[in-house]
C-alpha cells in the first residue's frame, strides 16, 4: 500500500465491539492496517473480548475486565476506564464501528465518552435499527456533529441516510486483503476432493436464511451429481439448521464446518459462494470470494450485492427471493461450464477497485480533509 509522504499523521482510535465473529468487525481490523500504513498512529478499543482478526496498532480490550455477574455499577467503571483512556491518549479522531441500536446509548456517547473529540460512526448495516437508532430523525443531529457519517454501500448512503437527513454522508465500500489469495492453509479433510458450493457466515437465521439456501440446494438436485452444500460457521441456529439438514433428501450432501477466523482456502476451493441473506451491509463473503477468483450466485438484496456481482461476468444474481428461481441458478453455474468459466476468469479482477491499497486512499483522503 502507499505510504501517505506529506500527509499530515494523526492518532486514532477504532471503536469496535470486538475483533471476531462477522465481517464489519474484519473490516474494522483491517481499517487498521491501511490506516497504519499511511503513518497514523493507530489504537482499537473493543468492549468484549473477542479478538480473532490480524490488526495493526495498540489495542485496549475493556471486555477483559468483563465478568459472568456484570453488574450495572461495574459496567458505568468501564465507561470511567473508557473516557480516561479516551481522554489521555488525546486521539485527533474517533472512528466508531459499534452498532447503533439505543438513541440514549449513543447521547451518552457522545456528550461524555467522545466529548470534545472530533468522530467518524461507520455504518454496516442496511438495517435501520441496528445502526441508526429507534429515532433516526434526532440520531441524524448526532451524525451530522460527525466529520462524517461513512456508509459502506451507495444504498446505505443514498436510500438511508441521505432521506434521513444526515447531510454528511460518504461512501467508502469495505476492502479486500490481497494476501488472501495466497493463504496455504489446509483445506479441513471433509472437503478434500469434494465439490462443493460454500455459505459461510454467523448461523443467525433470521439474518442469513441458510434454511432458504438449504430448501434451494434440495431442489436444485445438484446433489445428485456430487456437489455438496457446506455451510461454514458458529451460531445460535446452529442445531435448528442441522436438523433442517438432515430433513431433506440432500441431508447426506450438506455438510457443516465449524468457524475459521481465516477461511480463505476453504473459499480458494468452493466451485462457487453463495449468499441468502435477508440484508447486508457490504456483505464481505462476496468481496472475499470473487477476490480469491472463486465466482457467486446472491439473491439481489439491498445494499451489496449489485455494487459488487456483475450478472453473468463474474456471478449470478438472483432477482426474488424465490426458491425454484435460486435452485435454477445454483444448477446453471454448476453445470453450464462455459459461463461458470468466464465468471472465474473475471472475479478477481471485478472487484480490484475494492483492494486496501484502493480504499486506504479513500479513508486517508477523508482524514486528511475533515482534520484539515
Amino acid at each position: 500500500m502507499t505510504q501517505g509522504g506529506s500527509d499530515r499523521k494523526f492518532k486514532v482510535c477504532l471503536v469496535s465491539l470486538w475483533l471476531a465473529r462477522g465481517g464489519a468487525e474484519r473490516s474494522c481490523a483491517m481499517l487498521s492496517q491501511m490506516l497504519t500504513s499511511h503513518g497514523h498512529d493507530v489504537h482499537i478499543v473493543v468492549l468484549n473480548d473477542a479478538v480473532e482478526y490480524p490488526y495493526e496498532g495498540t489495542l485496549f480490550n475493556l471486555g477483559k475486565l468483563k465478568i459472568s455477574n456484570d453488574t450495572l455499577r461495574k459496567r458505568l467503571k468501564r465507561f470511567r476506564l473508557l473516557r480516561k483512556y479516551i481522554r489521555n491518549q488525546k486521539f485527533d479522531v474517533i472512528i466508531d464501528h459499534r452498532p447503533k441500536n439505543h438513541y440514549f446509548r449513543e447521547v451518552f456517547y457522545r456528550r461524555y465518552i467522545y466529548k470534545g473529540i472530533p468522530r467518524i460512526y461507520v455504518v454496516h448495516s442496511s438495517n435501520k435499527a441496528e445502526y441508526n437508532t429507534s429515532k433516526p430523525d434526532k440520531f441524524a443531529q448526532i451524525n451530522n456533529g460527525n466529520i462524517a457519517t461513512v456508509a459502506v454501500s451507495d444504498y446505505i448512503k443514498n436510500e438511508i441516510l441521505v432521506p434521513q437527513g444526515v447531510v454528511n454522508a460518504v461512501t467508502i465500500h469495505n476492502a479486500f486483503n490481497p494476501d488472501w489469495k495466497n493463504n496455504d492453509a489446509d483445506l479441513p479433510a471433509l472437503l478434500r476432493d469434494k465439490s462443493y458450493l460454500l455459505s459461510y457466515g454467523r448461523l443467525d437465521d433470521s439474518v442469513k436464511d441458510f434454511s432458504f439456501l438449504i430448501h434451494a440446494f434440495d431442489a436444485s438436485q445438484i446433489w445428485k451429481q456430487g456437489h455438496y452444500l457446506v455451510i461454514m460457521g458458529s451460531g445460535p441456529d446452529e442445531k435448528k439448521l442441522k436438523a433442517l439438514a438432515n430433513s431433506v433428501a440432500a441431508s447426506h450432501t450438506i455438510l457443516f464446518v465449524p468457524f475459521i477466523s481465516e477461511p480463505f482456502a476453504v473459499i480458494r476451493a468452493a466451485r462457487f459462494v453463495t449468499l441468502t441473506s435477508r440484508y447486508e451491509g457490504f456483505p464481505m463473503v462476496l468481496v472475499e470470494s470473487l477476490s480469491i477468483g472463486t465466482p457467486v450466485v446472491s439473491l439481489d438484496i439491498v445494499s451489496g450485492p449489485s455494487e459488487m456481482i456483475k450478472h453473468r461476468e463474474n456471478g449470478l444474481l438472483v432477482s426474488e427471493r424465490s426458491i425454484p428461481l435460486f435452485a435454477e441458478s445454483l444448477r446453471e453455474m454448476s453445470e453450464n461450464d462455459p459461463l461458470y468459466n468466464q465468471c472465474k476468469q473475471q472475479a478477481e479482477a471485478s472487484v480490484a477497485h475494492f483492494s486496501m491499497a484502493e480504499i486506504s486512499k479513500k479513508w486517508n483522503n477523508l482524514l486528511q480533509d475533515g482534520l484539515s
